[in-house]
């Protein structure tokens, strides 16, 4: 399964960067998130890992797989037959974001999983990439 949605944000890249990066915080951006508990010490980066639940799924790990400081970081979850990876991407244009996320699954158990949850994951990550929007949004309206 993938999926990818894509979007502009009124905001700076600084901005949009910095609440996208601010994981422990995305509960208060989207209902897709009740929970992500980091599970290292130090600056979110390369080799950076985080439980994070979501209503209706079980919990999962997600480690940093990939990480541009500003641009982009990608970050995979592993269960039994499945690999999810998660793309972050931002391009700035100006006084403009633009955000494309992107998730990824495979693995021998990926259309049992897709069939299961895709509806609700792609679900999932439209709320999160309008909850970022509206959370910049607000941001820089407030400065």
């Amino acid at each position: 399964m993938r999926f990818e949605i894509s979007l502009d944000i009124d905001a700076s890249p600084e901005t949009v960067w910095a609440h996208l990066i601010d994981i422990e915080r995305w509960p208060e951006t989207t209902a897709s998130v009740t929970r992500v508990e980091r599970l290292d010490d130090g600056p979110f980066g390369m080799g950076s890992r985080a439980r994070m639940q979501q209503p209706r799924m079980p919990a999962a790990i997600w480690t940093v797989t990939g990480f541009d400081p500003g641009r982009s970081f990608t970050w995979e979850s592993r269960t039994p037959g499945v690999v999810t990876t998660g793309g972050h991407f931002l391009d700035p244009g100006g006084d403009t974001v633009s955000l494309r996320l992107t998730l990824d699954q495979k693995g021998p158990a990926a259309p049992l999983v897709s069939l299961l949850y895709g509806r609700l994951t792609r679900r999932y990550v439209t709320m999160e990439a309008e909850g970022l929007k509206l959370r910049c949004e607000t941001h820089r309206s407030e400065t």
